[in-house]
């Protein structure tokens, strides 16, 4: 008796909570991928706004620290080589977010690129494999994008051009009478080693300086210059960032 009581309980309950059930139709089915699309677009909009609040950050810091080594004489030229330590610190920070930003964009783009287009004008050539693609990487999560290759391609968009006007405003602070000792009338050195006494930094020497600096922007444009990997509309595409 008590048996048949259990039977008929556990079978109340399995009626009592049902199975959890994949969309079937094709109308399910689209109307779960349209959802599916718009939360994959929102994450991927918020790791850009990340990057661009990075980008933000290191421009505001170039341009706080241009204005504070330019305008005053008394400025010490230490304060453009700090900028350029910040300034890496944030490409190596942005970087990190690339790495995110860009799992979630080449999402975006198997299911607008095999899909959407596909509905919108249907093309015989294009892969039928872009859903197995967007499976896999929802499975199992991984980055496309190695930390060098992230560093690299913020270098070349961005961070380059901010280098370059740190490098330009450090010769300038340093060969420029005017702006090291109030009261100088001539407008350039008129020696390197007047240069080289300039850069003297603390306990360090001028000429280590200018040795570590000029190796460090050697650095940075064969790292800039290196081929990028071919990633057809991933890693050329004209709306790539």
């Amino acid at each position: 008796m008590k048996t048949e009581q259990n039977r008929m309980s556990s079978a109340r309950e399995g009626e009592a909570t049902p199975a959890f059930l994949l969309p079937s139709t094709p109308g399910e089915i689209t109307n779960t991928l349209s959802h599916y699309y718009r939360g994959e677009l929102g994450r991927m909009t918020s790791w850009r706004d990340r990057i661009d609040r990075t980008s933000n950050w290191a421009i505001t810091v170039v341009a706080a620290l241009l204005s504070v080594s330019l305008s005053t004489p008394s400025s010490h030229h230490g304060v453009l080589l700090f900028g350029m330590m910040l300034v890496t610190l944030l490409l190596m920070i942005e970087a990190r977010r690339y790495r995110f930003f860009d799992i979630y964009r080449a999402r975006i783009r198997q299911i607008e690129r095999c899909y959407f287009a596909q509905i919108l004008a249907p093309d015989a050539n294009a892969g039928s494999e872009w859903a197995v693609v967007v499976a896999s990487s929802l499975r199992k999560p991984r980055f496309l994008l190695s930390y060098q290759e992230a560093m690299h391609r913020r270098l070349k968009r961005n961070y380059g051009w901010m280098y370059f006007i740190l490098l330009l405003a450090w010769c300038l602070k340093m060969s420029t009478p005017k702006l090291q000792t109030e009261g100088m009338p001539a407008l350039q050195a008129q020696s390197w080693a007047y240069v080289i006494d300039n850069a003297v930094l603390g306990p360090v020497p001028g000429l280590a300086v200018i040795a570590v600096v000029i190796a460090f922007y050697l650095a940075m444009l064969g790292f800039a210059l290196r081929p990028d990997r071919d990633e057809g509309e991933f890693g050329h595409g004209e709306a790539h960032v």
